[in-house]
């Protein structure tokens, strides 16, 4: 389903955009949920390795998280990457709000304006950013995966994940929050083009006569990379959670996962090829809109505010 707008001949995925920005709502609550269900084994003194798998708020949360992940992959498949990720922020503000709530973190003015600004980036993304696919079947998913550009990237990017999961995260993960995020982050340059292939090459794989061998192998190993990235994403999440802030962790984590989400879609889908200039430079305005909007929730959580010139005046009064 698609909304005209107007004379412009274009037209919005409506259905891609309600799944994805229901389903930053839903993520935006997996990470309070989980990150309350710690505190509460903390509470009890029995906070070791896993001792949170027994507490009811934390699997609640993981359901949340499945759940958003399943939205995730049908808003992937219903509109452009670049639409969708983005609407992300709105998970970070929903999760900024209910941990105020259920954390007791405080949100102050600064987070106040921070969960504004995510809000009118989304609209300036969802507005100007690309109404059609630049990938609609499986043998251009075949071109463009066999692309050097993307396989260079491919590789880096798992070279990187290596050197993280294998050296650094033992050594600096507790201390150093970039640690977790970047696994997380980088991750997501094979989960969401995943996501999008399983949409495409699921017909051919098993669309009864007209299936191929082929087709299949390749929908079985987009759905291993998905799995494996989704399990390992899930892993550092709460180890990251075990550490830092919620919404220390959320707000950090989204900025950087959307810019190696929409880097890797830019390589494969070359989505942004359909944008003018216009609409490029609108869609670069969002970004950054939504990504202030994000450090200035980030802030707001050590940020003490302070009105000197009323306390100037109350002294010398």
């Amino acid at each position: 389903m698609a909304f005209d707008l107007g004379t412009s001949g274009v037209s919005l995925p409506i259905a891609g955009i309600v799944i994805a920005v229901t389903s930053s709502f839903i993520n935006g609550s997996t990470f309070v949920l989980q990150k309350k269900g710690i505190l509460r084994a903390r509470d009890r003194g029995r906070m070791n390795s896993g001792s949170y798998l027994k507490d009811v708020v934390w699997w609640s949360g993981t359901l949340f998280m499945i759940v958003g992940q399943i939205g995730n992959f049908l808003a992937y498949n219903a509109a452009p990457a670049v639409i969708v990720t983005p609407l992300g922020a709105l998970g970070v503000l929903f999760g900024a709000v209910l941990a105020s709530w259920i954390l007791e973190e405080h949100l102050n003015v600064l987070g106040k304006l921070g969960c504004v600004l995510c809000c009118c980036g989304s609209v300036v993304l969802i507005i100007h950013a690309p109404k059609a696919e630049a990938v609609t079947s499986r043998l251009e998913l075949e071109e463009r995966l066999a692309d050097p550009v993307f396989l260079i990237y491919a590789l880096l990017v798992v070279l990187l994940l290596i050197m993280l999961i294998v050296w650094i995260a033992p050594a600096h993960g507790t201390s150093n929050i970039m640690v977790y995020v970047a696994i997380c982050s980088l991750l997501g340059s094979f989960t969401v083009p995943s996501s999008k292939g399983l949409g495409l090459v699921a017909q051919d794989a098993f669309g009864g006569e007209s299936s191929s061998s082929r087709a299949l192998a390749l929908f079985l190993g987009l759905l291993g990379t998905l799995a494996v990235s989704i399990l390992i994403q899930f892993r550092f999440i709460n180890k990251a959670l075990e550490c830092f802030s919620s919404n220390m962790f959320e707000a950090i984590y989204y900025v950087t996962f959307t810019c190696t989400v929409i880097l890797a879609s830019a390589l494969l889908f070359k989505e942004w090829t359909a944008l003018t200039l216009i609409d490029s430079l609108a869609m670069l305005c969002g970004l950054t809109t939504v990504f202030v909007g994000v450090v200035l929730l980030r802030m707001s959580q050590e940020a003490v505010l302070t009105w000197k010139q009323e306390e100037v005046r109350e002294k010398i009064d």
